[in-house]
């Protein structure tokens, strides 16, 4: 396999999630022993793509497991599906690029289980519309996390929460990680922001520990901001920051 040096840069997320085939595991594995960014990257995206999952994970309704288990018995077994000669590595080399996106999509998945039996229902409605907010989300945050330019940095908050940026000048969007984010208060909520210059601009809502895409522009700012703000967000930051992290670059 013949790879350019920038191409195997490129390959610390796939690799992270062992996405790559053998031939290409072995020139990473090589060319890691020469690059310390790339094992701290990859490492770096084992710990962000693990966090990012957890975050857009949504519980089953607690009704859900009986209720599958009672439908079960009535669902014909189908056959195994067979592909067609001569698709098969082409579909292993889409699969091995969105290697991102499926691991985040798994947990979607099993969340979305639950929903399958009882969308006939009102609940069934509410699931459907929750696993379409997430797949909104998780394409957002996907699109990030596969970019070829890809670039992590993590923070602590004051309040300690854990945090994370993935960024990509390429998509021209960012997403933020949080993790151990206390309960924000009654008739309040944490607002995310954008240093452009001194200027804090809006960039979306985050009451608990999750996943969001940073809203607005971040090409051009230079850090993150955090503060806990009024139910609803602010205009402009109305409290000290809890967190201001440098965009990884």
């Amino acid at each position: 396999m013949n790879q350019h040096r920038s191409d195997l840069h490129a390959l610390a997320a796939a690799y992270a999630l062992d996405a790559l085939d053998e031939a290409e595991r072995k020139d990473f594995d090589a060319h890691l022993r020469a690059c310390e960014a790339c094992r701290q990257e990859a490492a770096e995206f084992r710990a962000t793509t693990a966090r990012l999952a957890a975050a857009v994970a949504q519980p089953p309704p607690p009704a859900a497991k009986a209720q599958v288990l009672a439908a079960i018995e009535g669902v014909r077994q189908l056959p195994p599906r067979t592909p067609a000669p001569g698709t098969a590595p082409a579909l292993v080399g889409v699969l091995r690029r969105r290697a991102v996106p499926l691991a985040l999509a798994a947990s979607v998945a099993a969340a979305a289980l639950g929903g399958v039996a009882v969308w006939q229902t009102q609940n069934g409605r509410d699931l459907e519309q929750q696993a379409r907010q997430a797949q909104r989300q998780l394409d957002a945050v996907s699109a990030v996390l596969a970019a070829p330019d890809a670039r992590t940095a993590h923070g602590k908050a004051a309040n300690g929460a854990l945090t994370t940026v993935v960024s990509s000048a390429r998509q021209n969007r960012a997403v933020f990680t949080a993790a151990g984010l206390p309960a924000p208060g009654t008739g309040k909520t944490y607002q995310l922001w954008l240093d452009h210059d001194g200027t804090m601009r809006p960039a979306g809502l985050i009451d608990h520990d999750g996943t969001v895409p940073l809203t607005g522009d971040p090409a051009g700012a230079g850090a993150v901001g955090l503060t806990l703000e009024p139910a609803g967000g602010s205009s402009q930051p109305t409290t000290a920051p809890l967190l201001l992290m440098a965009l990884p670059a």
